[in-house]
């Protein structure tokens, strides 16, 4: 290499290096660590990998094969990384969905099956015939689908009475970073213009030294979805509808379908696990939005469920229904039921009883 290409490999590996580095810092040495951090961490690593089979290639023609299959199988993982990324951030989810962790794996699973069974050194023919084509439409396709989950946050920068948030900011930094380095990749892949191949990798060092302080957490501010501070309190500021809504809907179907008002001992803590958001959220959303402290918002699932008991006239005794429905003693259970029905469980039998019997 003469010395313009010696210059142009060293900025290019920087980049490489410099994100193999804070991807290790961010998936093992972080504090706390978030979903949002997590995958941030791993999206960092697969575009590495891509990136340094891509300099590689560029600088050094003739190289194995097994490494360019290394390249595209990290390739494979940018689409979805960036997608839950953005899904964790955006709604600071506290714990990462069991589906989410399934899909990941899942994916991790088949670009490895599908190089053990085919690899690249023996099947090329394969590989570039069919799934180099299947890794790019899949990033393709999860890049669209971050998009459409980022569409509120886009519309935003063409709207001159909103303004994107701290938060937002270094998410939608991060989206347009990707797009720029997928376009470069694509137009590689269908065009073959070598200068704008190693201009991808030459972007992503730009992008690494640009958004250094929101990958190490230096401003705060910016970085609250990483995990490096205590959640904002939140001072009697509603989440917006839609997110409202849909956090409504899922605290609602888990309390059902898990019966969870059932537990006597159920804290906030725990109902937010089960929701895959932060206490701090559950406890705006209920405060806020629905105006319902977290106490009052279970016993109206409890009384609920008592009065169909109740309804039933299975015999139960009362008492043994307030069990049933998770208070932990008759004294609560009847203070609660005469707070949300205005009379107490014996009176709402008896009236029940003299209704059906008309």
């Amino acid at each position: 290499m003469n010395l313009g290409q010696q210059i142009l490999f060293f900025f290019s590996m920087l980049g490489a290096f410099n994100g193999f580095v804070i991807s290790g810092y961010l998936l093992f040495f972080k504090k706390p660590k978030s979903p949002a951090s997590y995958f941030l961490g791993l999206l960092l690593l697969a575009l590495s990998i891509r990136i340094t089979k891509a300099i590689f290639g560029y600088f050094f023609h003739g190289l194995p094969r097994t490494y360019l299959q290394i390249g595209l199988s990290g390739c494979f993982l940018i689409g979805p990384s960036l997608y839950y990324f953005t899904r964790a951030a955006l709604s600071n989810i506290q714990f990462t969905p069991k589906r989410w962790k399934y899909t990941y794996w899942g994916w991790i699973v088949a670009i490895v099956g599908v190089g053990l069974v085919l690899p690249y050194e023996t099947h090329p023919w394969d590989w570039n015939h069919y799934i180099v084509h299947i890794i790019y439409a899949q990033w393709v396709v999860y890049f669209f689908l971050t998009g459409w989950t980022l569409r509120k946050t886009i519309a935003k920068l063409f709207d001159n009475t909103q303004k994107l948030s701290p938060g937002e900011k270094p998410i939608l930094s991060i989206f347009i970073g990707n797009m720029v380095i997928l376009i470069a990749y694509v137009i590689v892949f269908f065009w073959s213009f070598s200068s704008v191949y190693i201009a991808g990798a030459l972007f992503f060092s730009l992008l690494l030294y640009l958004n250094i302080p929101i990958f190490l957490g230096r401003k705060k501010s910016d970085t609250a979805f990483l995990g490096n501070e205590e959640p904002e309190r939140y001072a009697n500021k509603k989440i917006d509808g839609d997110h409202a809504s849909s956090l409504t809907d899922r605290l609602h179907k888990a309390i059902n379908e898990q019966e969870l008002y059932k537990n006597p001992d159920l804290k906030l803590n725990d109902l937010a696990q089960k929701v895959n958001i932060s206490a701090h959220q559950l406890s705006q959303l209920l405060n806020d939005n629905l105006g319902k402290s977290f106490a009052s918002y279970i016993n109206e699932y409890r009384i609920a469920r008592a009065c169909e008991l109740i309804s039933a006239d299975k015999g139960i005794k009362l008492e043994e229904i307030g069990y049933e429905v998770g208070f932990n003693s008759k004294s609560t259970f009847y203070t609660a039921f005469k707070k949300h029905r205005g009379t107490t469980p014996t009176l709402y039998k008896e009236n029940f009883s003299i209704a059906t019997s008309l």
